[in-house]
């Protein structure tokens, strides 16, 4: 089977502190929504290649929370974070800490956009409260993580 790779555009807004990515998928939103919501499949997809998950805690609905390991070279990197809002197949709202810089919360929003023909574009949005926190954010190799992330999840979702 051939998997299609769309390309994950990533954008800073030069007016506010915040960090658009848009993506299409070829799989329909309930499927997009899954791969976002079940944390045997958020562990085999979230971030690069060079990097295996442990979920911690996984509880997708609206004022649920969840925590996850990134396990690179060695080393753990912890991540956290609330749901505040989720609709099936069509948004998450939650927020997103790096254990390593707690301080750093970031409130993210998901939506998930049925494009027909079992298409679907996901647009996320990741607001922090300040340029320097979103640059950093940036900087941190983010880019990598979020490309290879969704490589690996287009992976996922041409299984079935």
């Amino acid at each position: 089977m051939t998997t299609t790779t769309h390309e994950t555009q990533i954008a800073v807004d030069p007016d506010v502190p915040l960090v658009r990515i848009t993506r299409e998928f070829d799989a329909p939103p309930s499927k997009v929504f899954r791969a976002h919501t079940d944390p045997e499949l958020v562990a085999q997809w979230m971030g690069p290649r060079s990097t295996q998950n442990r979920i911690d805690q996984w509880d997708c609905r609206t004022g649920g929370s969840w925590r996850y390991v990134s396990l690179h070279e060695g080393q753990e990197y912890g991540f956290r974070g609330c749901f505040h809002e989720v609709r099936e197949n069509e948004l998450i709202v939650q927020t997103f800490t790096f254990e390593g810089m707690p301080d750093g919360v970031a409130l993210e929003k998901l939506v998930l956009e049925d494009l027909g023909n079992g298409r679907t574009r996901l647009t996320s949005t990741s607001l922090v409260d300040s340029f320097a926190d979103r640059d950093a954010f940036v900087a941190s190799g983010m880019e990598v993580g979020v490309r290879e992330g969704y490589e690996r999840l287009d992976e996922i979702l041409a299984q079935g």
